[in-house]
């Protein structure tokens, strides 16, 4: 790509994910500024930036990988080098946002996603770019402008190019709460759909604290008297998996937006093998792939994992022959020469038009 007043744009990269900052900038038609990100013996961070910045755009490429925590003080500390050196813009391009899913209040807990947008802000960034927030909402959390990029396209492609026969497939939702997700793929592609019912994990909601226990008994009222204290909910109880949908004879296709513990992926797939599916599929635009994921997708009867490279997973590939990557590096560089050239982002983010 070609941008004008190229001298005026940086990339600047942590730890995270090198690879795909060499390619972002590759597709820039830039270099990547001389940044050393390390540790001192103590394990605090330290970045040293060589190329001077005053006046510079600069995009600081760090995404959220198994190092998290790491991973988000890098982040801090470039770009307030940046904002202490005087940079005209720091925009962080944080694919896969870390923290995204505790984005809500559980009981005695905290809404950690928005504590760490209002660290970002504070440490100089003036825009976030992000892909596939786990809740849209989480854009309300900062305080700069935030351009949440969509995956589904490279993933659409995907399954049109690289499934035989994917026009004998069913779209599948893992859960009721994906059921949203797997819709707008299935409308897009022309296929039917299927939910899994009866895997939901317990919710926090439904645990034993001290607020549950009910308040004294209150003397005489006039409102009616429904019995002693507060009504207790009654307990939730699972229902038996099934699945709401024909599998039968297809391919099913499970999508989401990203793959961590893989437990309830396999339990899905071994209920839709039972249903009748003959081609399993697993697609999810952040592959996080913990602990011994890759182990338990080999053995599974999943087919393919298919994720995007987000988030670095070459060892987990190493490991399991079924996990493929589809690179979304075009769209970031896309999403920042837009930004750069003062262009319009409503490209990006219209409606895919697939053809027949």
């Amino acid at each position: 790509m070609d941008i004008a007043t190229s001298t005026e744009i940086m990339i600047i990269s942590g730890n995270s994910h090198l690879e795909l900052a060499n390619l972002v900038a590759r597709r820039l038609g830039v270099k990547p500024a001389r940044c050393a990100v390390s540790y001192t013996t103590n394990r605090e961070t330290s970045v040293q930036i060589s190329d001077s910045v005053r006046g510079k755009d600069i995009y600081i490429i760090q995404t959220g990988s198994k190092d998290v925590n790491n991973n988000i003080m890098e982040l801090l500390i470039m770009a307030y080098a940046c904002k202490t050196s005087s940079a005209k813009s720091i925009v962080g391009v944080i694919p896969y946002l870390p923290y995204s899913k505790q984005c809500k209040m559980r009981k005695r807990g905290s809404i950690v996603s928005k504590l760490l947008a209002q660290m970002l802000c504070s440490s100089g960034l003036t825009h976030v770019i992000t892909m596939d927030l786990h809740q849209k909402e989480i854009q309300g959390f900062f305080e700069c402008p935030v351009d949440n990029l969509r995956a589904s396209p490279f993933l659409l492609q995907y399954i049109q190019e690289c499934i035989p026969d994917y026009r004998n497939a069913v779209i599948v939702a893992r859960n009721p709460g994906s059921a949203k997700k797997a819709t707008s793929y299935a409308e897009r592609l022309r296929l039917a759909i299927a939910v899994i019912h009866g895997e939901q994990k317990e919710s926090d909601s439904d645990m034993v604290d001290g607020r549950n226990s009910p308040p004294p008994s209150t003397s005489r009222s006039r409102t009616m008297d429904v019995g002693v204290g507060v009504p207790q909910h009654p307990a939730k109880e699972k229902p038996p998996i099934n699945v709401v949908g024909d599998v039968g004879g297809r391919i099913a296709i499970m999508v989401d937006d990203m793959i961590d513990d893989v437990a309830s992926f396999v339990a899905a797939a071994e209920v839709l093998k039972d249903r009748g599916a003959y081609k399993i599929y697993v697609l999810a635009t952040h592959g996080l792939l913990s602990s011994d994921a890759p182990r338990l997708i080999e053995s599974s009867p999943i087919d393919e994992v298919v994720v995007t490279n987000t988030i670095p997973h070459e060892i987990q590939k190493m490991q399991c022959h079924k996990i493929k990557t589809v690179d979304i590096s075009i769209l970031l560089s896309e999403a920042i020469r837009r930004i750069h050239n003062k262009e319009s982002m409503s490209y990006l983010f219209k409606n895919v038009t697939l053809e027949d």
